[in-house]
């Protein structure tokens, strides 16, 4: 598959202080999940990536535009919906998405009717006709991504879009992301800290710390265990299992106050921790094949960069 983008050698300084460093890079089509702790670059990638702040270093393709050098076209074919707000007092919603459309070169009656179809597609219902400044949190979420979408872009570029929303709206807007990649072809860039975002919805992982570009793989990949094995959820009584389970000769840890790893895979390992359960007259609530831990593969990256920073 062609890469969304490739850029290379890409450095940005803030005075002293060097916000990306060197980062080289590759994306594929799909969703990709853009994961770093407070401070580690994300968004100075992202407006560099749009040619809102020159880099010092660095260059690349993104879509089939040469970057950072033709930036500003690029912009046209990209939808963006930035971390913090960003509106016009005394508009309606519906004027602020068509005034974004029209920005983007539509006419004004095609712009009002994109800004329609994208605010139905974003849930906006009749509050689209309320002033942007009475919105809550949750509302103006929903605004920002229908102006990010309103000209129909190649790719989205997605700022912690779900920062403020409830859990409903949360799972609600993934959703909608999902759509877009999956019915409607187009590929996103989701920044976030929320690890459970980029489970939910993401093909690809990149890890940035520090400003530098830690780890880069498929989801798929960053979940498989380097062993196989199950992981066994009980209410309570996980040690007495575990011992059970170790009586006939199966290798298993506690993971957590009430998961069991075992390790192995086959229908022998399966038969003997459902007979410890029998035996112990410990209830099993379900047993998954084992995966590895996002979380645990984002503290490993940044504390591997800690490690580096501390030796350098």
């Amino acid at each position: 598959m062609q890469p969304i983008l490739e850029i290379q050698g890409v450095t940005k300084r803030y005075g002293g202080q060097t916000a990306l460093r060197d980062v080289t890079l590759a994306l594929p089509p799909g969703i990709v999940g853009l994961l770093g702790p407070n401070g580690s670059g994300k968004s100075t990638l992202i407006k560099a990536l749009l040619g809102l702040v020159a880099v010092d270093a660095g260059n690349g393709r993104v879509l089939d535009y040469r970057w950072p050098d033709e930036a500003r076209i690029l912009r046209d074919h990209v939808g963006y919906l930035p971390e913090d707000d960003c509106y016009i007092e005394g508009l309606q919603g519906i004027e602020s998405i068509q005034m974004m459309a029209r920005l983007s070169g539509l006419k004004r009656t095609e712009a009002l009717r994109r800004a329609h179809e994208v605010a139905d597609f974003c849930d906006m219902g009749q509050e689209r006709y309320r002033t942007v400044d009475t919105y809550s949190t949750g509302m103006r979420q929903k605004l920002k991504f229908a102006q990010a979408l309103v000209h129909d872009p190649k790719w989205l570029i997605l700022d912690e879009p779900t920062t403020g929303l409830d859990p409903a709206q949360r799972e609600q807007l993934l959703d909608r992301i999902a759509v877009l990649a999956h019915e409607k072809g187009k590929s996103i860039l989701l920044s976030t800290h929320i690890l459970h975002d980029v489970q939910r919805v993401c093909d690809w992982v990149v890890i940035l710390v520090g400003g530098q570009v830690r780890v880069v793989d498929s989801l798929e990949n960053l979940q498989r265990p380097s062993q196989a094995g199950f992981q066994v959820s009980v209410v309570s009584d996980t040690e007495i299992l575990q011992s059970k389970i170790a009586e006939h000769g199966i290798s298993v840890s506690r993971l957590g106050a009430g998961d069991l790893r075992v390790d192995g895979e086959g229908d022998h390992v399966l038969q003997a921790v459902w007979q410890a359960s029998r035996e112990s007259g410990v209830l099993i609530q379900r047993v998954d094949r084992f995966r590895n831990s996002l979380e645990q593969t984002f503290l490993d990256a940044v504390v591997s960069t800690e490690g580096v920073h501390a030796h350098s």
